[in-house]
């Protein structure tokens, strides 16, 4: 366990979050967001957004601005067509690192294009299921840019893998670059299974957000966490997550916070 001073651990079960549904939309909040406002709950850390999404086929957001954040979206199933004012075009799926940051304002749209990805009739029938996460760039203005970069085969370990940060730390283990020199984002696929559990140790910062995007894993200190459940750590880490079957986590490594250290 970590021994920085005066540890703070906060559940948030996957049920209380707040929602927004239309017809090709199931979006569920662990912030504040759009019409969505709860004072007590902005942000943690620099971590402003954490959206959880289901977009039906053909369906999608069209196109929208963005400034001053960064921006990083993690596919859990199906694809995501990503277009924007840069120029940039492609398609993201589970295993592929995204980040776009938005700067001094970019435009661009999100959409469920399977049918127009593939022959196959199933194609037709497949959501597309992803978590979107904005973190507060170092500095307003900066100039808008996007990366991507398959990480599949890093991931297959099961282990904590780094896939974007802006930490010096993580410099030469990073698949993808954030202008955010106080944030780092892991993701593991847990690969635990009956008689044979994983475990991974959580990474000592000021703050940390630790969301279970699929599976169930139980963190040390806290208990079993299912699908959808996040724990947000102040000045905390260094606690041992375990997988006793498949499951999938997200972790935001935070070393300072919204208005300052």
């Amino acid at each position: 366990m970590s021994t920085l001073a005066t540890p703070h651990v906060d559940i948030h079960r996957g049920g209380d979050r707040m929602k927004t549904r239309i017809s090709w939309l199931d979006s569920k909040h662990s912030f504040s967001f759009g019409e969505h406002y709860d004072p007590e709950n902005t942000h943690h850390g620099l971590l402003l957004v954490n959206n959880e999404d289901v977009v039906l086929p053909g369906q999608g957001f069209e196109t929208h601005p963005h400034r001053d954040m960064e921006i990083v979206t993690w596919v859990l199933g199906g694809s995501l067509v990503h277009q924007d004012s840069l120029g940039h075009s492609g398609v993201i799926y589970p295993g592929l690192a995204q980040r776009m940051s938005a700067g001094a304002g970019i435009l661009h749209s999100e959409k469920n294009d399977s049918w127009r990805l593939s022959d196959a009739a199933a194609a037709h029938e497949d959501p597309v299921h992803f978590v979107q996460m904005w973190v507060v760039p170092d500095e307003p203005g900066l100039t808008p840019g996007y990366q991507q970069l398959e990480i599949d085969d890093e991931l297959a370990g099961g282990g904590l893998v780094t896939v974007a940060s802006g930490l010096p730390r993580y410099r030469d283990r990073t698949a993808i670059a954030i202008n955010s020199s106080h944030s780092a984002f892991h993701v593991a696929r847990m690969l635990g299974a009956e008689g044979a559990p994983q475990v991974i140790d959580l990474p000592d910062a000021p703050y940390l957000h630790v969301f279970v995007a699929r599976g169930e894993v139980e963190m040390e200190g806290v208990g079993p966490l299912y699908g959808g459940d996040a724990v947000r750590l102040t000045r905390s880490g260094g606690q041992r997550v375990t997988a006793h079957a498949p499951a999938e986590i997200l972790i935001w490594e935070m070393h300072a916070r919204l208005g300052g250290q």
